[in-house]
């Protein structure tokens, strides 16, 4: 493989894209149980959710390394701006390419699945698209990133749970139904919960740097019982989800996802080196993504 591209692949940190096909498969999976299903809406709302989550890393690279939070004493992964094998304005060009190509999907999506709507509801999910390019951007870039405030984890329980699985739902069924809040709330919970992880494992040196996460705000313990409310409120949410739908006993079938998320909880609550915080990051972001195909499964069949 190209060393150039490898460093890209890398800068693109793919282990994070299990979270943006956890919120879009699910959004589609409810929908679909409601009735509903639009092939090329689904797959538009992949690739935009796709490439927004590319955008948001890369911009956190970017912004991190601007503002000296990437540095020798950094805990997890070598980033790519911090290591040289990208430049600073390769990184920006980048990030300037996905905002483009987050556009080039979104605005098509927004359109199809709002066939036959008035216009008003297409200028809210195009202004709502917006604003997820500038939230992904500014989490980290900028004079006065909100990421280095404590508002990082709202951002994501927003765009990366409720936007994301509701907006998908409503591309696809054209409707609102408030109990959808239900589920897109748990896969809310479980992205920040991720959030929460990243900033447990990089908190020492974050702290040093200025950034001032919510883990670094709260402290380690209260950061620990944090995780464990996140995680918790996820599961409670999508029982209450199917308790409300309920129609056959395999809905349940999703709780089989429980032992590995409190394999996740014992972890953070039992690793006090930070570095050991690192793989559980993997392992949450791909069982919050077997969450979310086995939750919606478990609705169809």
């Amino acid at each position: 493989m190209n060393l150039k591209l490898k460093y890209w692949l890398s800068a693109f940190r793919l282990r994070t894209l299990p979270l943006a096909l956890s919120t879009v498969s699910l959004g589609a999976f409810l929908a679909y149980f409601d009735g509903a299903i639009n092939w090329p809406v689904f797959i538009l709302a992949l690739i935009t959710t796709l490439f927004l989550q590319v955008l948001s890393n890369l911009a956190n690279d970017y912004g991190d390394s601007s503002h000296g939070v990437d540095n020798d004493n950094r805990v997890g992964p070598k980033r790519a701006v911090q290591s040289g094998k990208i430049s600073a304005a390769e990184m920006k060009t980048a990030i300037i390419i996905f905002t483009a190509l987050s556009l080039a999907a979104g605005i098509p999506l927004v359109f199809i699945g709002l066939q036959g709507t008035g216009i008003g509801g297409k200028i809210f999910f195009f202004a709502l698209g917006l604003l997820a390019i500038i939230s992904a951007i500014k989490y980290t870039v900028g004079r006065k990133p909100y990421g280095y405030y404590g508002y990082g984890d709202l951002f994501v329980f927003v765009f990366f749970g409720l936007v994301g699985v509701m907006g998908t739902y409503f591309l696809i069924s054209n409707r609102f139904e408030p109990e959808v809040l239900l589920p897109a709330a748990a896969v809310g919970f479980l992205s920040v919960a991720v959030l929460n992880l990243n900033n447990m494992r990089d908190r020492e040196n974050d702290a040093k740097s200025g950034k001032f996460t919510l883990v670094v705000r709260l402290g380690i313990r209260a950061a620990r019982i944090y995780h464990l409310v996140l995680v918790s409120a996820s599961v409670a949410f999508g029982l209450l989800y199917m308790i409300i739908n309920y129609r056959s006993p395999f809905q349940m079938f999703f709780l089989v996802t429980v032992p590995f998320f409190w394999m996740n909880v014992y972890g953070v609550f039992h690793h006090t080196i930070p570095a050991e915080l690192d793989p559980y990051l993997k392992r949450l972001a791909l069982t919050t993504f077997a969450f979310s195909l086995i939750f919606g499964l478990s609705l169809i069949f």
